[in-house]
């Protein structure tokens, strides 16, 4: 498999001596991607414009000018959540992206925004739904079952829209479905969180919360259009809070403590083996325990290894699709019991799906 962004995003520095067919198979995959953004602003980050072959600066440009109109749309979606929510008197967490962008973090540069994600004590839900459907937000599932799907066994509620806007809101209570194999407890995240600056109400996870549900996100999603683009957002998470020694040493505990050892050993592991993050030998050590038993690891490798890269089908192989439906199956498997597994898959097989509505997965941004 010949993944030249894999390359790139591990080492910007081979950017100035691409050629003009090198740059082209670049963006082909870069936007297939999602991350021809993150490449622009590497691009500038390096002071390599002046020598971008002919016809690749308008591309990258023209990148940049909608990332930061999206940028502006978050900004100013999150000033209207924390008008609505802020009478609940309850700290209102960000999460990804959106929490990226507003804690001024690498992890923001260069990414697109599709939704809002953000995180709620359970029992602040009502009000705060009540709170964002007079601000003008709407839920885009209105069928019994998707209502039951949400509301008894998953993580957030049904995905909300603006009316006028048409701006997306995730309103989660947890980072994990409460039918899921892992339980991280949200009570422990909510009272790590961090207030941005300037507001009693928005938050962001603390640094190790945040890597952790980076990784939780990214291993456990079903979907994988984006996942080259969110091992890259962790990448960049773990070199810019890796900075600090005590990171490194907190991180292991915090994971036993929140019941994510697993989703740490893999997301270090192939954070380091794809984009190369300089990880400590210590922490290595400490959760090489983490992983699963010595037969299962090789096969989980191939996999992984296959589906985090480029979406581009010149970065694929003939395992490629394999891959992605057996790690699709996993994913599953990883949030709902089988018979609760096998109840939903066919109910979704044999109904169609509404017109508006989104799949019952992960929510993406």
């Amino acid at each position: 498999m010949s993944d030249p962004l894999v390359r790139v995003l591990a080492n910007p520095g081979i950017l100035g001596s691409l050629s003009a067919r090198d740059w082209d198979l670049l963006a082909r995959h870069a936007r297939q991607s999602d991350l021809l953004g993150r490449i622009a602003e590497l691009v500038f980050d390096h002071g390599l414009e002046t020598s971008l072959p002919a016809g690749v600066r308008g591309h990258l440009d023209a990148e940049r000018v909608l990332i930061t109109a999206q940028r502006a749309t978050v900004t100013r979606e999150v000033g209207h959540l924390e008008k609505a929510l802020a009478p609940l008197g309850v700290p209102v967490v960000l999460l990804k992206g959106a929490a990226y962008l507003m804690a001024g973090l690498p992890a923001a540069a260069g990414r697109h925004f599709s939704d809002i994600d953000i995180l709620l004590p359970r029992d602040a839900l009502p009000a705060a739904e009540s709170a964002l459907l007079l601000a003008g937000w709407v839920g885009t599932h209105h069928n019994d079952y998707d209502q039951h799907y949400y509301r008894v066994w998953m993580h957030e509620l049904p995905p909300m829209q603006h009316m006028r806007r048409q701006t997306v809101l995730d309103v989660h209570h947890a980072i994990l479905p409460l039918t899921a194999r892992l339980r991280p407890d949200s009570r422990l995240l909510l009272a790590a969180a961090k207030p941005l600056p300037g507001s009693a109400v928005m938050h962001t996870l603390g640094p190790i919360d945040m890597v952790l549900h980076s990784m939780t996100h990214l291993l456990h999603n079903e979907e994988f259009s984006h996942g080259l683009r969110d091992l890259s957002d962790l990448d960049l998470l773990l070199r810019h809070f890796g900075k600090d020694d005590h990171f490194w040493t907190e991180l292991p505990d915090r994971a036993a403590q929140l019941d994510l050892t697993r989703p740490l050993f893999y997301g270090l592991r192939y954070a380091r083996a794809l984009l190369e993050t300089p990880v400590p030998e210590a922490t290595l050590v400490r959760t090489q325990g983490f992983g699963p038993p010595k037969a299962p690891l090789p096969l989980m490798d191939a996999l992984w290894l296959r589906v985090l890269r480029s979406t581009h089908p010149l970065a694929d192989d003939a395992f490629g699709p394999a891959a992605r439906f057996l790690l699709f199956l996993r994913a599953h498997w990883m949030r709902m019991p089988l018979p609760l597994l096998i109840r939903h898959l066919a109910h979704k097989c044999v109904t169609p799906k509404q017109s508006g509505e989104r799949s019952n997965k992960t929510p993406d941004a």
